[in-house]
């Protein structure tokens, strides 16, 4: 709906502040590791990273295609394809809350 100006003020707004959790999450995690197993946990952390972007891209995609039922997504009607965003949305939205339920509780039991 809004367009081109609306992907770049996304864009804008979420690069940052991925940039500043990545950095802070991975010194907190390289600080608490013995520095002869720093670069086996950089490299898991990378691996980690990576196979979650991967992995999240084609889940997405696949919420995506079966909640559209569009065999062609080129000639789908339009309400198809809202239906799949919908859908891609939810499932991205319930992630993001078991996400946040497991660190929650993970810093629980820390405490």
């Amino acid at each position: 709906m809004v367009g081109l100006v609306g992907h770049i003020a996304a864009i804008a707004i979420l690069t940052p502040g991925y940039q500043l959790f990545q950095a802070a999450n991975n010194t907190a995690v390289m600080a608490e590791v013995v520095p002869e197993q720093r670069g086996v946990t950089s490299g898991l952390l990378n691996l980690s990273r990576n196979l979650g972007l991967v992995s999240g891209a084609s889940l997405m995609g696949a919420v995506f295609a079966v909640a559209s039922n569009a065999s062609d997504i080129a000639t789908a009607a339009p309400e198809a394809v809202a239906l799949g965003l919908r859908m891609t949305f939810l499932v991205a939205g319930i992630m993001i809350g078991v996400a946040l339920a497991l660190a929650l509780a993970a810093r629980k039991r820390a405490s």
